[in-house]
């Protein structure tokens, strides 16, 4: 069963055509990582899904209604939106950023309740940025900075996030953090979560459902196991990867690989 699908979606900008004909699913109650290379298209299907972009044709279903049927706080209570590069207003606050995210709970210019101030607490605190929450966030670093913006999607409260590269900035340590948490609000709460991963381990370690784009187009989606293929990722990335097993989560692994060589070109030995 499907949260949110596309059916014949097609995106441009201007007169260019960056996504041709696509149609999705994203499972409810699991995790969908998006994978391809820089520029196919994975950050403009994202914003198009969460109805930032407006697609030159083709429709976009959340719950089975059509998105473009339901208003934008009705899709707010439902579907929390993080992009990659996000922009907020100067001079904010920790705590008053992750406040944004209560706004579709509210009624007009309501004051925060009680029941909101202690959901922004638990947001605060589930991404490590408590004990920042009177820090201006032109004070924090690139990193922390990306954990609050989390903090505030969370606060959202909705059943599906859709997150652009959400470990962006982030060490190593803090990457495995922010997906951990992720991975926990989807099996504790079983919070949807479709998002854009740009290292292919973390990807296929952290998903049920992996869907893998290049030029525009869905070249395979799947499982990791049906998707993280010598095969598939020859298509995607023009790389020559060797597959193996975690020894710990069971889940294929890119262990190393080679670009493949050009068509036409000479080997060493041919020249």
């Amino acid at each position: 069963m499907s949260i949110m699908e596309t059916k014949e979606l097609s995106i441009s900008y201007g007169d260019r055509k960056i996504v041709s004909d696509l149609t999705v699913e994203i499972p409810k109650g699991k995790i969908t990582t998006i994978i391809g290379p820089n520029g196919c298209g994975k950050s403009t299907i994202l914003k198009t899904m969460s109805r930032i972009l407006k697609p030159t044709s083709g429709d976009i279903y959340l719950d089975g209604k059509a998105i473009q049927k339901q208003s934008t706080k009705e899709i707010a209570k439902k579907m929390a939106i993080l992009p990659q590069i996000p922009e907020s207003p100067g001079g904010l606050t920790v705590a008053e950023l992750v406040s944004y995210g209560r706004f579709p709970h509210q009624k007009g210019f309501g004051k925060l309740k009680e029941s909101d101030k202690n959901i922004i607490y638990w947001a605060l605190e589930v991404t490590g940025m408590l004990e920042f929450k009177d820090r201006s966030l032109e004070a924090l670093s690139g990193g922390q900075r990306q954990r609050v913006w989390i903090a505030m999607v969370l606060a959202q409260e909705t059943d599906l996030l859709l997150l652009d590269e959400p470990t962006t900035y982030l060490d190593l340590a803090h990457q495995l953090e922010i997906l951990q948490l992720l991975q926990t609000l989807n099996q504790q709460e079983n919070r949807t979560i479709a998002m854009v991963i740009h290292d292919l381990n973390h990807a296929a370690r952290f998903a049920d459902y992996m869907i893998a784009v290049n030029s525009g187009e869905v070249v395979c989606k799947g499982t990791p196991d049906e998707v993280m293929t010598p095969e598939v990722l020859g298509k995607v990335f023009g790389i020559d990867a060797e597959i193996v097993r975690d020894p710990r989560t069971n889940k294929p692994v890119c262990l190393t690989y080679d670009l493949m060589p050009a068509i036409g070109a000479k080997t060493p030995a041919a020249v």
